[in-house]
Order: structure tokens, then C-alpha cells, then sequence
């Protein structure tokens, strides 16, 4: 996104935009699911009505499955590359094989199909404590390793005077387009989308204080992304790649850094499996998100085996063009994945602001709804949150068409 973006002052955007827009957005899906207890069809129809509220439910449910289906084909490259990375490791050599491998579409749309067949089975057993060990043992892991190319990179020769030299803005070079996509990647990066946060929300106890684990949450995010960042494009302007490759640029990046670094193979290769795991966490949160908000929907209960091989052919279909045709990833994603995500949170919010009376609404979000603090929030909401996605939204689809 950096790379396509304006560089460093897509960066700072996204940056204003997380802290300004994404959290009190995410405090107000949280809200709005700790008020309703109910997936996206139950809370919007709660708040604008079962006419309005459930075609926007299932609208926002087939957003999270759309954007799932590139996000596997995704995960089909890491495990395709870590493989590779286990087995013959990266060489001047071997690269070459390896690209040829993650150019075969039907290979990657195989392992697409293997990642979601294992994803559906997990969400058949069910999720449990299992689950939640391994993510606490991988999650640091990553972390560590992630330090480790951080450091790495910026040890090749003359890559910090470029990283410092690529951190100043061109704000000339910012257009409509550069604006959008901070402002969707700030709710894409979050969870945003009146979808995985809602439902999130629909679990927290009464007395978890939201502010403060939005802020922790966002703080938390942000800074894992400036860390991939910091490992990322110091490694790109060091071999002269093309920062605008686009969605397949960590495929280039990462063998080339892993076949000069030291102890590259093992690091590399223990770097691309806990990325595959976790990855592999996200996956399966999206698709419980699809399976617990379309059972949720219904009045009636419904077999939940059936729904989830109705969402396992869906996604079947819809994987096969992204693996094909992997540039259609990055359309998808700003339609989807920012766009779509942008448009379901901005809904949320204003289901919260205006849906739900303001002493509920506060409740909700503040521990005590007086003061200065709720009432600023409660302002931001319902009139500057709204306003400025729409002004953002309307500007990007002016500049598209003019072009």
C-alpha cells in the first residue's frame, strides 16, 4: 500500500486516520455488539429496523466473504513459499524455481483449496483452548523473529540512508486515491466493518473498559505494521525492487533477503511458518464470522454443518479467479477489503449514534456517560466520523471517474 500509495506520506495518513476515525469507530462497533449481543443481521436490524438493518447484514457478511477468499489464496502463497524455504531453501539458484512454482495458479489454488478445507474442518470441531495455547506460543515467536529481520535489513549495506531518505513526504504526490486507501487500510488493518468487531463486541463483559482496549488494540496493530515496514522497504530499495509490484512484492522481497542474511534458510523459514499460523488464525476467525453471522440471521435455527459447506463451495468459486489471476487481489482489496470495509464500519457507527439513544450509546462505551470526554465522543460519532468517510468516499469516486 506504501508503494502504490505515495510512500511515506501514505503512511502518515493512515496513521492520522487510525487514531482519529478507527478507534472511535471500533469503540462504537463495540459498543453497538455489547449492547445488541447479536451478529451483524441481529444488531443492525435491532438498530434500524429488520427492512433496513437485515439487507445490510447480509451485504457486510458477503463483503467478509469475499475478501476471505483472496485473503486464502494469500495464505496458499506463504505456505507454497515456506515450503520451498524448508525444502531447497533460497539461492541465486533456486529463486528462479521458486517464482515459476508461485506463478502456477492452479498449484496455488490447490493449496488454497487444502487451507480452506483444514480452516472448515477446525470451525466444524470447533474452536477451543487449543487453539488459543498455540497462538500464544507463535504469536511472541513471530514477533522475535520479525525484530531479527528488522535488524537484518537494516545492516545491508546503505539500506537506513535510504529508508530515511524514502520517509520524506512527497504531500504533492497525495491524490484523492492515496487518501482512500489510508483511510481503508486503517479499518481494513483494524477488523473494521460492522462484521468480525460487532460480533467481537457481542462478547465483551459489561465491565471491560472499551476505550482503553481500543487504544491498546490500535497501538498494538500500528505498531506490528511499522515493524513489517521497517523489515520490508529498507529490503525493497536495497535489491531495486518495484515498491508499486502490488500484492506479490513480499514474494519477491522476502526470498532475496532470506538467500543473503545469515542462518536465512532456518530464520526464514521459521519467519514464514508462524506467519502461515497466524495467518491461518485469521482465516478461520473470518470464516466463524461468516458461519456465526449467517445462523444468527435466521429466526429459525438452522443446521450449522450445511452452513458451513455452503460457505466452503462459495469460497471455492470465488478463490479460483484470484489464484488465476493473482492482480485481481489488489482490486478485490480496494473494493473490499477498503472500500466495502470503510462503508460496514461507517454504518455501525451511525447505527450507534443515531439508532441508539445517547445515554445507551454511552453507557455502553463510558463507565460514566458525564462529562466532557463522552460528550465530545458522542459529537465525533454521529457528525465528524460520518462526515469526513463520506467527503472521503465522494472525492475518491469524483477523481475516478474524471480520470
Amino acid at each position: 500500500m506504501m508503494g502504490r500509495y505515495g510512500g511515506s506520506a501514505f503512511l502518515f495518513v493512515y496513521l492520522a486516520f487510525t487514531f482519529l476515525f478507527a478507534v472511535p469507530a471500533m469503540m462504537a462497533e463495540w459498543a453497538l455488539g455489547r449492547e445488541t449481543r447479536k451478529g451483524p443481521i441481529g444488531a443492525f436490524s435491532a438498530v434500524m429496523g429488520s427492512t433496513l438493518g437485515k439487507p445490510i447484514g447480509f451485504l457486510l457478511l458477503f463483503t467478509v466473504l469475499v475478501a476471505n477468499s483472496y485473503y486464502l489464496v494469500v495464505i496458499a502463497s506463504v505456505v507454497y513459499t515456506t515450503c520451498f524455504s524448508v525444502f531447497y531453501g533460497f539461492t541465486s539458484t533456486s529463486i528462479p524455481e521458486f517464482e515459476v512454482g508461485l506463478s502456477n495458479g492452479r498449484l496455488q489454488y490447490v493449496l488454497a483449496l487444502g487451507t480452506l478445507l483444514a480452516s472448515l474442518y477446525v470451525i466444524y470441531r470447533g474452536l477451543n483452548k487449543g487453539i488459543e495455547s498455540v497462538s500464544k506460543l507463535f504469536v511472541p515467536f513471530f514477533s522475535f523473529v520479525m525484530l531479527y529481520l528488522v535488524l537484518s535489513a537494516f545492516l545491508l549495506p546503505g539500506a537506513s540512508e535510504k529508508f530515511v531518505a524514502f520517509l520524506k513526504p512527497n504531500l504533492g504526490a497525495m491524490e484523492a486515491a492515496t487518501v482512500f486507501a489510508a483511510l481503508g487500510q486503517a479499518f481494513f488493518s483494524l477488523g473494521l466493518g460492522g462484521t468480525f468487531l460487532l460480533i467481537y463486541g457481542s462478547y465483551l463483559q459489561r465491565e471491560q473498559p472499551i476505550p482503553k482496549s481500543a487504544i491498546a488494540t490500535a497501538s498494538g496493530d500500528v505498531g506490528a505494521a511499522l515493524c513489517a515496514s521497517l523489515f520490508i522497504v529498507p529490503s525493497i530499495l536495497f535489491f531495486g525492487l518495484d515498491m508499486t509490484e502490488g500484492p506479490t512484492l513480499i514474494f519477491s522481497t522476502l526470498p532475496k533477503l532470506f538467500s543473503v542474511m545469515p542462518a536465512g534458510r532456518w530464520l526464514g523459514s521459521g519467519f514464514l511458518l508462524a506467519l502461515v499460523l497466524v495467518a491461518f488464525l485469521s482465516a478461520i476467525a473470518a470464516l466463524e464470522v461468516l458461519v456465526g453471522g449467517i445462523s444468527d440471521g435466521f429466526k429459525t435455527e438452522i443446521n450449522r454443518a450445511k452452513v458451513i459447506i455452503t460457505i466452503g463451495v462459495l469460497e471455492t468459486i470465488l478463490m479460483l479467479p484470484n489464484a488465476l489471476n493473482p492482480e485481481f487481489i489488489g482490486v478485490l482489496d480496494l473494493i473490499f477489503g477498503s472500500g466495502m470495509q470503510v462503508f460496514g464500519s461507517a454504518l455501525a457507527v451511525i447505527g450507534v449514534a443515531w439508532g441508539l439513544r445517547e445515554q445507551r450509546a454511552l453507557a455502553q462505551i463510558f463507565r460514566d456517560s458525564n462529562g466532557i470526554w463522552p460528550g465530545m465522543y458522542f459529537f465525533w460519532i454521529r457528525w465528524v466520523v460520518p462526515g469526513a468517510l463520506l467527503i472521503i468516499l465522494i472525492s475518491y469516486i469524483y477523481s475516478s471517474i474524471s480520470k
